[in-house]
């Protein structure tokens, strides 16, 4: 077999370079993969490097056997002592082999999982005697682990805060305990590597000269302590075969550094570089879309992206009114398309954050279509949101003993399992279920029971609280209900322990809020009843015909025919958290990048004009990277003239439409037209049915005029400044304009969303 037939010149060029240090940057569907695969055949059939020479790194267990797989297709057979692995594995084998000249480990040493992280956490926060919910474990883990990604030990550690004095207590007392129990973490598997090649050179030569070619796969992702390693592997000989594109760096969030590549330049000053241009996937459309996008990040590498498959179809922009709508319109798309012969699995909905597949479920739910939901639980079987749910439940019916046990002690309110099997027996012996139980004990001052101190005191005060909702749920609505239970709780602190993963619990359970207040009038019993049919979705057909719903995080290599992406508004893509930090936009800027390139034939965008988050309803802000994308590209009605036209109808102290003669003013039509916002592409309306603006939603919302003010001279707020709310906190103004009589600031507040306010009412503190 010739290994270099089939290829293009780029690739031929990357397979069969001279030995030496090699940064192949691979655009998206370049065939990065099929080069990694057909540089070590060629390396072990035409260039004679025995395979116990070579190591090649990637990242998922997944993309090492695929490389393994193609490599005993090219070579007729696996090559014995090839060394290829992730990162993970690779150190670990090495390490087990190194055992004797590790300070600290013994042979046998174990690899603790996450779950048993955590455990050592809390033995270490109780062992300092630091309260749990002030150092919430996740964030004392989350602060090691990056330490570690950046090759920090313990006694190098600096704390620059109150918290990262805390991860530094922490984070020596947690080594010392891994020591203790002769245990690594999955970080402690290359950092520990790399120490002991600092440490002990000879060890770190006998491996230089053992491979003399090592190959990295998705190298913007490696973080510093893997780079680090892989600059001590190539030592003197500088054989370094590294396959990435920084444009496609999406996960700074756990540590990958896109700059590597700048480094790599930097420490690699006699390397070649080859472009790997030529796009396998995409529409020549789709790939001059997503240069667009790209271009405008600072340390993007300049690439030409074509293809031999030339025009395409234009990228599809809608405006939705909001999240109901665009999921509803989403599916009505799909089934039409399905109508002219694309199969289900085509089909890929992208989202930025897991709360946005609420409404995506739910919509195909309703329209009976199956989907897959990749890289997270369904939105209904999440953790938290079946917690809140299980308390609904048990305020609805207090015979329900298995929401009852649920949550007992969720938050922990010091109910131990000892306690709560106590409790339940002696309900069962009165005859009761635990919640008739709880309430007696509560409200019945002669209840006879077998519980004193610290017990009696948890069960009462639950149960005076449970008493209460039994009775507030008889007089509010699910959204006010809701409101006081998660209060009574604090189950935000609960949830929120400084990660990521800790925000997005929370906003999940925002999204329920958004559910539950949706009808004001519904009773709670309604609506458990509608999510316990919304939550049947688990056994829905998950194989073929499928529609994918992902995040854009989990869409990185992957690919589908037809490609929508939802939620195209400030604060969500980009996301809050990143509009005060340059790199953290051009992080969102590469995500939807990411996005745009999963495409083989068509792309969808959507935006909402309202969408509900964190429980309050407000008008959206169209992402600023719509504005990146060239008219000749788009087919739809750009934001732009007609989303300022929107802004000058509105109230000057919200969001709410302004009225005319007593009847409401929309948006986005005349005063006497009630339907909502809609734009000239409607996709998938091909049945004669009433588009979904007019089938589906309610009209606008209502309110009185503004009381006059006299205008300002001028605008006092600035784009970028950073402003300071009474409520709402520090955020970032994304835009300002004189309106009416009054100067609208539009700011960003992390972790809260997009917030449109009046400066006359606001008070906003200008800070910076």
């Amino acid at each position: 077999m010739d290994l270099l037939a089939n290829l293009n010149e780029a690739q031929r060029a990357a397979v069969s370079a001279p030995a030496g240090a090699l940064l192949v940057v691979a655009g998206p569907g370049s065939g990065k993969t099929r080069v990694l695969t057909h540089r070590i055949a060629y390396l072990i059939r035409e260039m004679r490097v025995s395979p116990w020479h070579i190591m090649a790194v990637t990242f998922t267990n997944k993309a090492a056997r695929e490389m393994e797989h193609r490599i005993e297709q090219l070579l007729d057979g696996r090559p014995q002592g090839l060394n290829m692995g992730t990162f993970h594995a690779i150190c670990a084998r090495l390490l087990r082999r190194e055992v004797d000249t590790l300070t600290h480990y013994q042979r046998d040493f174990v690899i603790f999982d996450t779950a048993d992280q955590l455990q050592v956490i809390k033995q270490a926060l109780a062992e300092l005697n630091l309260d749990d919910k002030k150092f919430p474990p996740n964030k004392m883990l989350n602060g090691i682990s990056n330490a570690k990604n950046d090759l920090i030990t313990p006694a190098e550690y600096v704390a620059t805060n109150y918290t990262g004095a805390a991860v530094q207590r922490v984070y020596e007392r947690y080594q010392m305990t891994l020591r203790v129990n002769n245990a690594m973490d999955f970080d402690d598997l290359m950092m520990n590597v790399v120490l002991l090649f600092d440490e002990q050179p000879e060890v770190m030569a006998r491996y230089q000269e053992r491979y003399h070619h090592v190959l990295v796969d998705e190298f913007q992702d490696t973080n510093a302590t893997q780079y680090r390693l892989l600059r001590q592997l190539t030592g003197d000989h500088n054989s370094i075969f590294a396959v990435g594109d920084s444009d496609q760096s999406i996960y700074k969030w756990r540590g990958a550094d896109y700059r590597n590549i700048q480094n790599f330049y930097r420490d690699y000053p006699a390397s070649r570089t080859i472009l790997l241009e030529q796009n396998y996937r995409s529409t020549q459309v789709i790939l001059d879309a997503a240069i667009e996008v790209i271009r405008h990040n600072r340390d993007h590498i300049p690439k030409k992206l074509f293809t031999e498959r030339p025009g395409g179809t234009k990228i599809s922009l809608r405006e939705a009114y909001n999240e109901s709508d665009e999921a509803a319109t989403i599916v009505d798309t799909i089934e039409s398309l399905m109508l002219k012969n694309r199969n289900g699995n085509d089909f890929a909905v992208m989202y930025r954050t897991n709360a946005q597949s609420r409404a995506i479920e739910e919509a195909f739910v309703q329209a009976g279509l199956p989907y897959r939901l990749v890289g997270a639980t369904q939105f209904y079987q999440r953790r938290e949101v079946k917690d809140i749910i299980a308390y609904l439940r048990l305020i609805h019916n207090p015979l329900d003993a298995v929401s009852f046990n649920r949550v007992l002690n969720v938050p922990t309110r010091g109910i131990g399992q000892q306690t709560q099997a106590q409790f339940n027996a002696w309900a069962a012996a009165g005859g009761r279920q635990p919640a008739e139980a709880l309430l007696r004990l509560a409200t019945d001052p002669d209840a006879q029971h077998p519980f004193t101190g610290r017990a009696y005191k948890a069960l009462y005060q639950f149960g005076s609280l449970y008493a209460a909702w039994r009775t507030l749920s008889e007089r509010v609505s699910v959204g006010e209900l809701l409101d006081a239970v998660l209060e009574q709780i604090n189950y935000r602190a609960y949830l929120e322990d400084g990660t990521e993963e800790g925000e997005d619990r929370w906003a999940n359970v925002m999204e329920l809020r958004g559910v539950a207040g949706v009808d004001s009038q519904m009773a709670l019993g309604d609506f458990l009843q509608q999510v316990s049919l919304v939550a049947e979705t688990d056994n829905l057909d998950s194989e073929a015909q499928a529609t994918t719903l992902l995040t854009l995080h989990a869409a990185k290599g992957l690919e589908f025919p037809v490609v929508f992406i939802t939620g195209l508004e400030e604060g969500l893509l980009p996301h809050s958290r990143s509009m005060d930090d340059e790199d953290e936009l051009a992080e969102e800027r590469r995500l939807f990048y990411v996005g745009l390139t999963r495409a083989k034939d068509a792309i969808y965008l959507s935006h909402a004009f309202r969408r509900t988050s964190w429980g309050d309803s407000s008008v959206a802000v169209p992402s600023r990277f719509l504005s990146d994308l060239p008219d000749a590209l788009v087919d739809g009605q750009r934001p732009g003239n007609r989303r300022r036209e929107s802004i000058d109808r509105m109230s000057t102290w919200g969001d709410k439409p302004r009225t005319s003669g007593g009847r409401p003013t929309s948006p986005s039509t005349s005063s006497g037209d009630r339907r909502p916002p809609v734009t000239n592409n409607v996709w998938g309306n091909s049945s004669g049915r009433p588009a979904q603006d007019e089938r589906r939603l309610p009209p606008p919302n209502t309110a009185g005029d503004p009381p006059r003010r006299e205008r300002p001279v001028s605008a006092r707020y600035k784009t970028g400044q950073k402003v300071r709310h009474a409520k709402f906190g520090d955020g970032t103004v994304i835009e300002t304009k004189v309106t009416g009589s009054d100067e609208e600031v539009v700011v960003a507040f992390p972790g809260l969303g997009i917030k449109r306010l009046a400066a006359s009412i606001a008070a906003l503190e200008i800070i910076e």
